[in-house]
This record gives structure tokens, sequence and C-alpha cells, in this order.
């Protein structure tokens, strides 16, 4: 059985589950085993199994290379808690697997997970505004009317209107553009821009529009400093000041200006268990639960790095500002970290990188229910953000481009509804600008009198030149 790429889309992850079970019940060798005297045919030793199954995930475009054997381990660790393995006696449902020489074999059939349903999440339509609608309040057929005396003028008045011989006023209120409807507007485009680049009929399936705030994507785009880190309204908000310090320390070393007490052997070590203590505390992924689906969904586009990053920097920008501010400083302290050569090894049994994706991938992204290759999946996801995080975690310049474009149109349309004639003045169109500027009548360049005479002659020696 060969591979496929599982792209974009709902359910992505339990896809990838069943795909990978039957991959490895396809390519686990099984083997006569001796256990105590007795043997056990079609089984395999619990080493053998994690030998196999790491070379098909590391060779997997799903997965690839980075997945490691302890990340190995875990997955079997699961495979055996949901029946897809169990041991030579028929036991199953603890995550007890060990990398050891036990003997484990296939149930006649591997469980495959069934896609759940979920309940429809509705396509939330962004109206755009309509400049002709009334605003919202009460209608003028509920406005309050004075009672007056009729005379035979009011009544003949009042009856002219009723048969339509005289046209009845109506109160026509134009609605501005507001804050509200700008942030409708970016958040509108915004999905739909990422619901293209998935390649997705609708984004239903895979994220809940309603949970998108407006407001944030607006903030993320415009409230940056110079480094395009987002800066936050609420202070409060903000990381403390010694993580910020703990941070700046690793990424600078061995420089560490911030901190002024002295560094001792193993200093580094300590520091970096200080930050991932913290953001291990969080009670929720800076990517948050909502989101998990349509980040999940983007790593089908890891064949397309162009695509894959597009799509992420988008689906980024719907965070809270909070958590997106943290995600930049976190990836962009993990990668630095990862490139420095003068970082002494904070791990003994692992590479730097390595050890900076095992660490922070869950406090990145996560399943609020449990899923069962959420860490694979969230590791995949943090070595491609490591890869290109300055693309992914800046706004997206088109995408901004558009939206602006696309606003100022509706605002200069909805000038030029408000007030026509001054619209006309300021932004006079090819016909109307010759009515406002009349163009005045050519006058015709004066005749020269050297035109009117006879073409050029040559040149004729005449007396008055003698020799």
């Amino acid at each position: 059985m060969e591979p496929r790429l599982v792209g974009p889309g709902p359910y992505r992850a339990t896809r990838l589950w069943n795909e990978i079970i039957e991959l490895f019940r396809a390519g686990m060798p099984l083997r006569k085993h001796r256990c105590r005297f007795k043997s056990y045919e079609r089984c395999f030793k619990a080493s053998e199994a994690v030998e196999c199954l790491h070379e098909l995930l590391g060779s997997n475009q799903n997965f690839g290379p980075e997945v490691t054997r302890d990340q190995t381990v875990k997955l079997l660790k699961k495979f055996l808690k949901n029946h897809v393995i169990e041991d030579i006696k028929g036991r199953w449902g603890k995550e007890d697997f060990e990398d050891d020489g036990h003997l484990y074999r296939f149930p006649p059939s591997s469980p495959l997970k069934s896609y759940p349903k979920k309940p429809s999440c509705g396509k939330e339509v962004i109206k755009f505004p309509d400049w002709s609608e009334p605003r919202a309040g009460p209608s003028q057929e509920h406005i309050p009317v004075k009672s007056v005396a009729m005379n035979s003028e009011m009544w003949y008045k009042r009856h002219s209107i009723a048969i339509g011989e005289v046209p009845a006023c109506k109160l026509v209120s134009r609605r501005e553009l507001t804050q509200t409807n700008i942030e409708e507007i970016w958040k509108s485009m915004t999905l739909s821009r990422l619901q293209k680049v998935l390649g997705l009929d609708s984004l239903d399936e895979v994220l809940d529009t309603k949970l998108v705030n407006s407001k944030h994507i607006v903030q993320n785009v415009y409230n940056v400093n110079k480094q395009g880190i987002v800066t936050l309204e609420d202070k409060s908000k903000e990381l403390p000041h010694w993580i910020l310090s703990a941070m700046k320390c690793l990424v600078n070393w061995p420089s560490c200006s911030d901190l002024k007490q002295p560094t001792y052997s193993g200093f580094e070590r300590d520091v970096f268990k200080t930050i991932v203590d913290y953001f291990d505390q969080m009670k929720e992924p800076l990517l948050t639960f909502h989101f998990f689906d349509i980040f999940v969904s983007v790593l089908g586009l890891l064949q397309k790095p162009n695509k894959a990053v597009e799509a992420l920097q988008i689906s980024c920008l719907l965070l809270p500002p909070e958590n997106r501010k943290r995600l930049q400083l976190l990836v962009r302290m993990m990668a630095r970290i990862s490139l420095n050569q003068d970082m002494p090894r904070l791990s003994e049994s692992v590479r730097t990188r390595t050890l900076m994706v095992q660490a922070f991938s869950r406090c990145i992204l996560c399943s609020k229910d449990e899923i069962d290759l959420d860490e694979l999946l969230a590791a995949k996801l943090v070595s491609f953000l490591m890869d290109n995080y300055q693309e992914i975690l800046s706004v997206p310049s088109a995408l901004k481009t558009s939206i602006e474009d696309h606003v100022a149109h509706l605002q200069r349309v909805q000038f030029q509804k408000s007030y026509p004639e001054v619209y006309r003045v300021r932004f006079p169109s090819p016909e109307t600008e010759a009515m406002v500027f009349p163009e005045k009548t050519k006058q015709k360049p004066p005749i020269l009198m050297w035109a009117l005479k006879k073409p050029f002659q040559p040149f004729h020696r005449t007396r008055s030149f003698r020799m």
C-alpha cells in the first residue's frame, strides 16, 4: 500500500489516523516468536514495531523525517489503548507499551475511526452596507402623531396623497461606513481568501466563522511596531517581564545584558526550563482550541510551501492579539536558539532544534478533545513555523492592499451617493469634468508670414554679392 498525501479539508486528523493504521498493518512484518517456551504465530516484538512505524512515519510526506523515536513510541501506546494492536494474550486498553522485547499482534481487524458528524456551523454571510437602508430605530410607521383638528384644506391634502395626486415624501437616511462595517469587511474578505487558498468549497467543516472576532483581525494588522510585533492595548495581557528577560537572554546568548546576576555552569538550561514551565501552564494553546481544525487542514498544503505560508499568514491573523504576540516572540526565540552556534547543548540526548519542537509543540497547537495524532501534527506545524516564521507571522501585504482598496471604494461610493454635487466637483468623471470645467475654445496659432512664402529655393548669387 502506497502512502498518499492527505490534503486540506474536514476531519484531516481522523483521515491521517486511518491512513497510518492501514499502512502499519500492511507494512509490519509478522513472524513466529517464542516466549517462555511457547511459540506464537504472526506476531512482532515491540522494538520491531517501533523500527517499522518510525521508518514509515519518516518516509510519509504527511509527517516527515523529523518524527522522533520517542514520538513513535507514544503513538504505539495510543495504538495499544485503541486496540489497533494487542499483546499476545489479547490484552489492550492501557498505554503501557514500551520499546522492548514484549510480543504484540494485530487483532482480526484494527478499528478505523468514523468521521464525526459535527453540527453545521452555518455560513455567516457578511452583509455589506446598503447606503439606501434606513438606520436602525423606530420605523416611520410607528412614529407617534399628534392629533390635529381636521379642516377642509388639510383633508384635501391628505386625500390627494392617498389617491396619488401628490407624491408622498419619504425620509431616506443613508448609512455611513462605520468602524464596525470596516471590521466586518476585513473578516469577510479574510475568510474568503483563506477558503480560496485551502481550495475548499466551504470553511464550515474546519472553522466556526462565528467564533472569528473581526476586531482581532484589524488589531493584528494595524497595531504593530517597527519589527511587525503586535502591540497590545491591554497591557495586563503582556508577557511577564521576567519571562521576556529570560527569552531575550537565550536569544542573545552569550550576551545576557538583561540579566545582572552572574551565570554558572548549566545556567542556560535553567533559564530554558523556566520558559518551558511558563508556557506549559497555559490553559489553552496559542493557536487556540477553536482554530485547531483549520491549522491541521493547512498542514495538507506543506508540499506547496508558498500556499502553506499564505494560508498560515491568514490563519494567524484570526488569533487574539495577545496570542499572536506570544507566538511571534516564542517562535522567533526558538528559531534563533536553534541557529545559535554559541549556544551550549540544552539536552544531552536530542539536538537543540528537536528539543525546541518537543518542548513547545503542545503549547502552540493541541486539541481540546484527545486527538491521537495531535502531537505529531503539532510537531510538523511547529517545524514549518520555525523555518518560515518571518513570513508567516507578518501581515500579508496583498490581502491588506486588496481590502483597503475595497474599503476605499465603498467609502467613495457612499460619499458619491450622499453628496452627488460635491462628488462631481471633487472626483469628476470625463463626462462631468467637461460640465464642471468647460473646455476653453482653442485659439488657432498665428500664421507666420514666412509660412505663406514659396518653398525654399536654392541660393543664387546676385549682384550685391561681388567677389
